[in-house]
């Protein structure tokens, strides 16, 4: 059976909240410090429970996060010579159990574990079967025994999913996972709202699935992905986000295996065929497959166009009339090698639009990409209007990177050329030209160098008006000594005693609610009257609620978690900020968007405003953070609060809300500063203004 979970010294660091020069000196200092257990002299292992046991007797930890103890199980199962993603399987199938069949577990949860470690194997087994097919049996491979460290993880995922709910559980333990490069939601979601709503979706290149998760929910979905730990991953994903109730067998389809190479089903034709494929791949399989069937229009890819060979490959795998939306590379669209590919996408009418991302879209997340829309021709039908819709969306875009103004660009442009309306020209937005004028030597589809210049935003009036509203902004938050606390020096005294949230919850001063992946989304602006929706990029940047459920608000009451008065707000990623809702607040009764946690105080034992403020302190999150590559990940749980009566923590509160206030002024002024200079500029540049 596997051994116990062991530990380095950074995750003892992170477990504690100190860096990891403070365990190195406790190992000096505490003759009682756990002794190493494995790995080497230079980086040795600790076994996790004695570790956890003398924290506790040392006071250095509060607790042990119910994530982070779901997360040791999992290293500890991960083979160093294996696919690191390998344990997530057995747990995600495991979570499908409790999702589709919670009856199970009741009744093996208190077998003891000789028993249960062949009987819960057992029955993972035969739901994934029922559920999935064999197909899925033999992609998931569940094992046949399960070992002690298998058996707590099944525990503690039980107690997550109860927390959490199944699927919210394996998305948080994916988020523990860090798989880079995944495609996410939102961009999922715009290339699904681009297909319509079609009956069955193909991604040949599908990831952890995101673009399936955002297809219809009663769409036949198929997928196809080179890492099997991957592809596995995906199909729990999809299978947990399905009701509980839905009809067995799900239709789900997911293969392992290059698309290119080796194909899943040659045969198979779906309505929307929807990716974003590898990008610079030099060995794609050129040679091998210069006389495949899939290359349509008898255009073979050239070696150096990879992106185009699965362009084709997607168009190959759409039925007659079907969409193909591919995010691409910038560099596709101007590359002399594809110049003859591009031109006969061109004269057959298979190319729609293409269109231009802002960077940030999608990984990679420095390149502004490109998506290109083709739909099949039918030679059933006659003849396609042989136009391209080009489209730059990044001269929409705010300073902040903003989902829902892309998204409703992208598709107004979009339904109105495909459904035959003829779309007027916006100058630097987007326009339409007969595919005969991009054939020349270069068929550069760029959007960019086709699009007329932007004309100048607004005129002498509008910028006067703006002048005039950040001067009165500015003049008021000159008067920081009636918007900013007086403060004075703190007299030594004995330390303030500290508590974190977590205890703070146990004890009932407060409830702690996690959005996870959020509910599904759809831009406000297609019905004002829909439930709005809070993201953490709403509450980071200090906006208005941008997004709107997906589902009726009927259904919202009854499953969305929706803010109320007197509750905090936190962003789950980045930490340093926080928002106490108001009465009448444009977050009073808005949903809770993906990556946000929501706490609801008990105004008699803890003040909303002095909590919020903890929150958006440098020494409250540091404790409670930890680091990937690029963000940081708040553990509200984790996060110390100073013990105060209810009286020093309104007074203090009272400060909090005022120092907010501030920092909302000089936000609002900052944007307005910006917009100002920037319509300055265009104007007297493009000649629509003059000095004087």
């Amino acid at each position: 059976m596997p051994p116990s979970p062991e530990v380095t010294a950074v995750e003892i660091a992170r477990l504690a909240g100190v860096g990891r020069a403070a365990v190195s000196n406790w190992r000096k200092r505490h003759a009682d410090f756990p002794q190493p257990v494995g790995g080497s002299e230079a980086s040795p292992t600790f076994a996790l429970p004695q570790i956890e046991e003398w924290l506790r007797r040392q006071g250095k930890i509060a607790e042990l996060p119910l994530l982070e103890r779901c997360r040791q199980q999992l290293d500890a199962l991960r083979d160093p010579v294996g696919n690191p993603g390998a344990p997530l399987l057995p747990a995600g199938a495991f979570l499908l159990l409790l999702h589709r069949a919670p009856q199970r577990w009741a009744a093996l949860a208190g077998e003891p574990d000789t028993r249960l470690a062949l009987a819960l194997p057992r029955a993972v087994a035969e739901v994934v079967d029922a559920e999935l097919g064999g197909a899925a049996l033999a992609l998931l491979e569940p094992p046949t025994l399960y070992g002690s460290t298998q058996l707590e993880l099944c525990r503690l995922l039980a107690e997550l999913a109860q927390e959490q709910g199944a699927a919210a559980a394996y998305e948080s333990l994916l988020a523990t996972s860090r798989q880079s490069g995944q495609l996410p939601p939102e961009a999922a979601a715009l290339l699904v709202a681009l297909a319509g709503a079609p009956s069955s979706v193909l991604d040949p290149s599908c990831g952890l699935g995101a673009v399936l998760l955002a297809a219809p929910a009663d769409a036949v979905r198929y997928g196809q992905e080179r890492d099997p730990a991957t592809a596995g991953a995906a199909l729990l994903r999809l299978a947990l986000r399905a009701p509980a109730d839905a009809q067995r067998p799900l239709p789900l389809y997911l293969a392992v295996g290059d698309a290119l190479r080796a194909d899943a089903d040659p045969t198979l034709l779906a309505d929307a065929v929807l990716c974003r494929p590898p990008y610079n791949e030099r060995d794609w399989g050129h040679e091998e497959l210069r006389y495949d069937p899939r290359w349509l229009f008898d255009q073979t890819p050239p070696r150096a166009e990879p992106e185009l060979a699965w362009l084709l490959h997607c168009l190959a795998h759409t039925r007659p009339g079907g969409l193909t939306a591919l995010l691409l590379p910038p560099t596709v669209a101007s590359r002399r090698s594809g110049r003859r590919l591009r031109a006969e996408l061109l004269r057959t009418g298979a190319l729609r639009a293409v269109l231009a991302l802002p960077a940030g879209a999608a990984p990679p997340y420095g390149v502004p990409l490109h998506l290109w829309l083709l739909r099949r021709p039918d030679p059933q039908e006659p003849s396609p209007v042989r136009q391209l819709l080009l489209l730059d969306a990044t001269a929409t875009q705010p300073e902040q990177f903003d989902w829902p103004t892309l998204h409703r660009t992208v598709l107004d442009g979009w339904q109105d050329f495909d459904g035959g309306a003829e779309v007027a020209q916006r100058p630097g937005v987007y326009r339409v030209l007969d595919s005969i004028e991009l054939l020349d030597d270069d068929t550069d589809l760029s959007p960019a160098r086709h699009l007329p210049p932007p004309t100048a935003a607004g005129g002498a009036s509008a910028l006067a008006g703006l002048r005039g509203r950040l001067s009165e902004l500015l003049a008021s938050l000159a008067e920081s000594d009636q918007l900013l606390p007086t403060v004075t020096e703190v007299a030594d005294g004995p330390a303030v005693p500290m508590t974190t949230i977590g205890e703070l919850a146990r004890s009932g001063a407060l409830e702690v609610f996690s959005s996870g992946s959020g509910p599904a989304l759809r831009p406000l602006a297609e019905d004002p009257s829909a439930t709005p929706v809070l993201t953490d990029q709403d509450l980071v940047t200090g906006r208005r609620p941008s997004a709107a459920l997906a589902q009726s608000p009927d259904q919202a009451e009854a499953s969305a978690l929706l803010a109320r008065p007197g509750d905090v707000l936190v962003p789950a990623l980045g930490g340093g900020s926080a928002l106490v809702v108001h009465p009448g607040d444009p977050a009073d009764g808005a949903a809770l968007g993906p990556r946000l946690h929501l706490l609801r105080p008990d105004p008699a034992l803890l003040d909303p405003e002095f909590l919020a403020g903890r929150l958006r302190s440098t020494a409250g999150a540091r404790s409670a953070s930890s680091h990937a590559s690029t963000t940081s990940r708040l553990d509200v749980r984790r996060v110390q609060v100073p013990r105060l009566p209810l009286t020093a923590q309104r007074e203090l509160g009272e400060a909090f809300g005022r120092i907010a206030a501030f920092a909302v002024g000089l936000r609002q002024a900052e944007e307005l500063g910006r917009q100002l200079a920037q319509g300055l500029t265009d104007g007297l540049a493009d000649g629509g203004l003059t000095v004087g």
